[in-house]
Order: structure tokens, then sequence, then C-alpha cells
């Protein structure tokens, strides 16, 4: 299949308010201080990436009516020195080009040097009444107290993974291109919050398919994660104590390749769920289904099984260390031997 040259997270930013998904309060907030006329002249994006803040940013810089040409991005990643920030300040005092306000947006803020904080500080304390600065950033606790104070602060929500799933469907159908629903959701996993990510996945996952369409297994090898049947392998042989069987899978995963980390989240949601349907969260099998499902409610059904609170915790843990080590599967393998061996 042709996949599109531009990026889908850019071919599919969206142009408007209507367009945003996810982040209803933050639009409700800024629609309201259109309609009533209080703009803050600072206001500060905070949350993880990939949520949007950079497009809202853009949507409410042409909403305050900036045509393009006085629509200033600055990624301070790249200009984060006292001389970036001391041309922008001489600049903001020049009138705007075609508009009633310059809107300067500034991507990553907590990247700046503590200097150049110091001179921004200067320019968010008396701006020109042109002026609008909309401040974005993943790592807030990151920036000074006296920048925070002088902002609007917005907080940017993660997507919620069936939001994220809803998404990836949205726009694979809209590429002419079919996605599973176990597919969808296991992107929706991958992406791990992020809307661009998501996207990021779908348009990989759309070049690499011989095809128009794409099941879990599909999605799994165009990305370099596990099939469910491997994670499955795992939970089961947990359940039945056979430690053999638990290390054969992750050995498995290991030769293929499987980020590890992204094996141990699976495995960590499937005992997850067990725990949560023996106390009544039914609910916990919405992502699953078929034969999985059917697997994990028995498990959860028997009183026998040794998947509980303590074996989870044990697994939490391992978790944290996966990643850290020069074996990426060692703390996995030391949680399934430990846990088996009690």
């Amino acid at each position: 299949m042709q996949a599109e040259s531009v990026a889908l997270y850019r071919k599919y930013r969206p142009q408007s308010f209507g367009d945003v998904r996810g982040q209803e309060a933050v639009v409700t907030a800024l629609e309201g201080a259109l309609k009533s006329g209080s703009i803050p002249h600072a206001l500060l994006f905070v949350g993880s990436r990939g949520t949007g803040k950079t497009s809202i940013a853009r949507i409410f810089a042409a909403a305050l009516g900036a045509a393009p040409v006085d629509i200033y991005e600055i990624d301070a990643a790249s200009n984060r020195g006292i001389d970036d920030i001391r041309a922008l300040r001489e600049a903001v005092h020049t009138l705007p080009y075609e508009s009633p306000r310059k809107v300067y947006i500034i991507d990553e803020v907590h990247m700046l040097t503590k200097e150049a904080f110091n001179a921004l500080l200067k320019t968010l304390e008396e701006p020109p009444a042109h002026v609008v600065f909309i401040l974005a950033t993943t790592e807030p606790e990151k920036l000074l107290e006296t920048i925070t104070s002088r902002c609007q602060v917005f907080q940017f929500k993660a997507p919620t993974r069936e939001l994220l799933r809803e998404t990836v469907i949205d726009v694979a159908n809209k590429e002419g291109f079919a996605l599973a629903p176990d597919a969808a959701d296991l992107i929706a996993l991958a992406a791990d919050g992020s809307f661009r990510d998501a996207l990021g996945v779908v348009q990989k996952v759309i070049m690499a398919s011989p095809d128009t369409k794409a099941d879990a297994d599909e999605v799994a090898a165009i990305i370099g994660a596990p099939k469910g049947t491997l994670v499955m392998d795992v939970i089961g042989a947990l359940h039945e104590r056979k430690a053999d069987a638990a290390l054969a899978a992750v050995s498995t995963a290991a030769a293929q390749h499987i980020d590890m980390q992204f094996f141990m989240r699976l495995i960590l949601e499937r005992l997850r769920a067990v725990l949560l349907i023996r106390h009544g969260a039914e609910d916990a099998l919405a992502h699953v289904r078929g034969a999985d499902r059917d697997a994990l409610t028995a498990y959860a059904r028997d009183a026998r099984s040794p998947i509980n609170s303590k074996l989870l915790g044990r697994f939490l843990r391992a978790a944290e260390e996966t990643g850290r080590t020069a074996i990426a599967a060692l703390p996995l393998e030391l949680a399934i031997i430990e846990s088996i061996a009690e």
C-alpha cells in the first residue's frame, strides 16, 4: 500500500477546537477566555509528550486573530541560551505585521538555561500589550516558580487507552486501512499516552503491511511487540507453577528481539486482570478477547492459583528494573523463579 509522504500526526493534527480530542477542560477554559476577552498575557501548557500542547497553542493563537506571520514558534531545546532570549526580548516590542497580537509559542521551555529563564522572567513581568506567550513543557518541576506564577497554567491529560484506540482506528480508516480491534488496542498500549506516538505506529504498520488490513499478530511483528500467545504462555506457566515453561517463553521473546519493557507491561496487564476479576471487577477484561479472556477468567476463579497480590508486587518491582540491567530479561526471569520457588 502506498504510504502518504506526510507524517500522519501532521496530516491529522487538529485545526480547530472542535477537532481536539481528550482535552475538554483545556478547550472549555480557552474558549471561555476568548468569549470573555480575558486573555492572559502568558499561558503555560503542561502535559506529557504527544498530548496536543503545540496543536492547541496554534489553534488558540489563530483564534486570537494572529496571522501565521505573527505567530512565532521557538524550540527551547535548540534556542535555550541567554542570547536567544535577549533577541526575543527585543523582538517582542515590534508591532505585529498583520494582526492585533503577536503570539510566541515556546516549546520545551524547561530546557532554557538559568540565565535565559531570568531574562524571560523580565519579559513576562511587563510584556507589551500586543504580545501573548504560550509556554509548553513536559517537565514543569524544572521551571522556576517565578515563571510559573506569572502564567495561567493549563494541565493536559494523557489520552486514555480507549481514546487512543478509537483515534488509530479512525485515522487508519481514513487512510483506507483496516485495523482489527485487538491490533488497535496493541497500538494504543504501545503509544503510552501519546497521540503522536500512536499515529507514528499506525503509519509504520501501514507502510510495512503487505495489504490493507492488519490483526494484532501482524502489528506485533511490525512494531517489535510480543504475540499475545507468548504473553499468555508466561501467565499460564505462572498459574501452573511451571518455571521452565515461563522461562522458555521469555527466552523466545529475547530471541525475537522483543522489547522487554513492553513485554513486561503486557504481562503486568494480564496479571492485574486476574486479580481484579477475582475481586469482582469484570470490566478488567475489556481489552481482552477470545481464548485469552476465558483463560484469565479461569485463573481468577481458581482459588489455588498462585497469581496473587504478592506475585503482582514482585513483578511490579521487576518492571522497574527492566531496562536498567545489562541483560534485559534478567529482572523478569528472577521474578518468575522467585515466584514459583515459594
